[in-house]
């Protein structure tokens, strides 16, 4: 029976070691024209919308806000509208709900790590935005 168990053991492990790629390595991926523009369509869908980018200028930066703050914040926005985009946001990865259990209910909003990181694309949008007022001046 100890047989068995110590070929069991040997049978489970692996051959060799499994090496991973420390973060910052990561390959990088080869884009082609095609490919290069289905991968930017597909992140111009995750902001597309009329209040989302809206919605991420007031959270960048490390904000967190509670939904009624980010009413006041866009006053032209309706209730039901802000929860939509809210929502459409967290599934897809960008804000983080926190709720709070206490009475009344408190829920906060604030930008994930991959949420944030949409920053310096905004900012680097906007100085390309800012060569166009440049060159028709």
């Amino acid at each position: 029976m100890k047989s068995e168990w110590r070929y069991a053991y040997r049978m489970a492990r692996t051959y060799k070691k499994v090496r991973y790629l420390p973060k910052g390595k990561l390959p990088q991926k080869q884009y082609t024209p095609v490919t290069a523009a289905q991968d930017a369509e597909q992140a111009f869908k995750f902001i597309e919308g009329r209040w989302k980018l809206l919605i991420l200028f007031h959270l960048f930066g490390g904000k967190v806000l509670r939904f009624s703050e980010l009413q006041k914040a866009i006053p032209a926005i309706s209730q039901k509208m802000l929860i939509q985009q809210l929502r459409h946001m967290e599934r897809d990865g960008m804000v983080r709900r926190i709720v709070h259990h206490q009475v009344p209910p408190k829920v906060e909003y604030g930008l994930t790590d991959w949420g944030q990181a949409l920053c310096p694309a905004l900012d680097a949008l906007l100085r390309w935005a800012a060569l166009r007022e440049d060159i028709t001046e």
